[in-house]
């Protein structure tokens, strides 16, 4: 993460100047307002700069480069975060970027600063990045009136940010890296920061009846894991629940994948790092509310102790599931973390989050996750949350009709509706909705919703909030609905 200091606005400036054209001075501008200096509302006119939100214009100068970056309206923490994103996007490859915000309310500056971080985020641990000339800049000051006044928004926006990059970072990581034993360790390190973590694997899961899990791992050389993180708060409450698919590669197992584009099933854990990164968030900034994620990791792979097409499999809720298709597997692990978490815990919500299915990129692109769920007001609760930090969601269904096709002449139900089945020769399948009502059999009665984030947990092309990559799509989203909403009785 790129270190963010915090300076007065007049000896942030006279850095600036004395540094030249290898600093860049960032400036959030206001739709239809023109700059205070003449020299840059010139260079704004004749550019046509309006100061929409992303909207950004490089002006050089005799002391120093200035980057006009548009804030839209700026009336919401949203409209600061794309711009201050949109202007380090254009800093790259100098050596520093001060962010001046000194007219700005503490929240305001806080969320300038978040959208130049979550732009500047790199990860570089594999590859040589010192010949890159697009680097973001490697010193970031964020220049107000008092930093004083300013730094409890800045500290709590930190504690998100670093379990944003946390996230990233997991799912940045190739499979042979991030398996499910280095994944469990990586979670036990979160101790550190006052989380208790749980470590159950091997016949542990196998007395717990986790049926499902262990099939899906059983083919891996480094079997299944189910991690709990918790985190205790101080308000006597039962706690929200976070529920995450880790699947660290996914092969497809018997029914294997074609091969073009399967290096990205790398990414299918992404659902438990964002889980994982939205309770280090809570842990940082020492939430009031109690929370715990329940995180199956597992690879889907194809060896001789593979699970197959037709396997029948008892889960921890007692319930038995058909198989038909072992590249499903993302809502068989759910299907016992849910159980589990929903008899174990009884969480006040739960909320699970998973690179599900194709089906929801078909419905809704790479611009919004899906949200389902058993209950309006939590799932109101989340797309509020997500509109506020740029993590939308779009509402979608469950029908009688979605779980009619579960149905199974030897099982409980079936796992996804067979291959060929409905309109069009299953061209149209509805396979997110059958997947959420599937899932639903497992919550119970338990408040629940459903996240499905395939085709948001990474970005196809950079943007403001971030580089091409792993987006960290789900913890700040988390960390906001339990900030709104579960944090009331502290």
């Amino acid at each position: 993460m790129v270190k963010l200091v915090l300076q007065r606005s007049p000896e942030a400036l006279r850095r600036h100047k004395a540094r030249g054209a290898d600093s860049a001075l960032i400036l959030p501008m206001v739709e239809g307002k023109a700059p205070d200096d003449a020299a840059l509302a010139a260079a704004a006119k004749a550019a046509r700069f309006t100061g929409k939100a992303g909207e950004v214009l490089p002006v050089p100068g005799a002391h120093g480069f200035t980057i006009l970056a548009g804030i839209g309206a700026g009336e919401t923490v949203s409209d600061w975060e794309v711009g201050g994103g949109a202007g380090m996007a254009e800093a790259a490859g100098r050596a520093q970027a001060i962010l001046l915000a000194d007219n700005a309310t503490p929240e305001q500056a806080a969320g300038f600063a978040t959208g130049a971080l979550l732009n500047a985020w790199r990860f570089n641990v594999l590859r040589d990045a010192s010949k890159d000339k697009d680097a973001p800049p490697a010193r970031v000051t964020l220049a107000v009136a008092s930093p004083a006044k300013v730094e409890p928004a800045w500290k709590r926006a930190e504690a998100v940010l670093r379990g944003v990059f946390f996230a990233r970072i997991l799912v940045a990581e190739p499979g042979n890296r991030l398996n499910p034993a280095s994944f469990a360790e990586r979670l036990r390190a979160l101790k550190e920061y006052g989380l208790k973590v749980e470590v159950l694997e091997g016949k542990r899961l196998a007395t717990l009846g986790m049926g499902a899990l262990c099939a899906v791992g059983g083919g891996a050389v480094h079997g299944p894991r189910l991690v709990v993180l918790r985190w205790p708060g101080r308000v006597k409450a039962a706690p929200v629940a976070f529920v995450g698919k880790g699947v660290c590669f996914d092969t497809g197992g018997i029914s294997i994948k074609p091969a073009a584009g399967m290096e990205e099933m790398r990414g299918d854990m992404a659902g438990a790092a964002a889980a994982a990164g939205a309770m280090l968030a809570l842990a940082l900034r020492r939430s009031p509310a109690p929370a715990v994620a329940v995180l199956a990791l597992a690879e889907n792979a194809i060896g001789a102790a593979s699970y197959r097409p037709g396997d029948i499999l008892r889960t921890h809720s007692g319930k038995t599931i058909e198989v038909l298709d072992t590249d499903a597997e993302g809502r068989l692990i759910l299907a016992d973390a849910l159980s589990y978490t929903a008899a174990r815990f009884k969480p006040r919500a739960m909320i699970d989050l998973a690179t599900l299915t194709g089906s929801i990129i078909t419905a809704l692109g790479h611009h919004r996750a899906g949200v389902f769920g058993n209950d309006e007001a939590l799932s109101a609760a989340l797309m509020a949350a997500g509109e506020a930090v740029a993590e939308p969601l779009w509402p979608m269904p469950i029908d009688d009709e979605h779980r009619e096709v579960l149905k199974s002449d030897i099982a409980d139900l079936r796992q996804c509706a067979p291959a060929g089945s409905g309109a069009w020769g299953g061209r149209f399948l509805s396979d997110a909705c059958h997947a959420a009502a599937f899932l639903r059999e497992f919550a119970g009665g338990t408040t629940w919703a459903h996240l499905d984030i395939a085709g948001v947990e990474a970005r196809e092309e950079a943007a403001a909030l971030g580089p091409k990559g792993p987006s960290g799509f789900g913890v700040r989203l988390l960390d906001h609905l339990v900030a709104m909403r579960f944090e009331r009785d502290a």
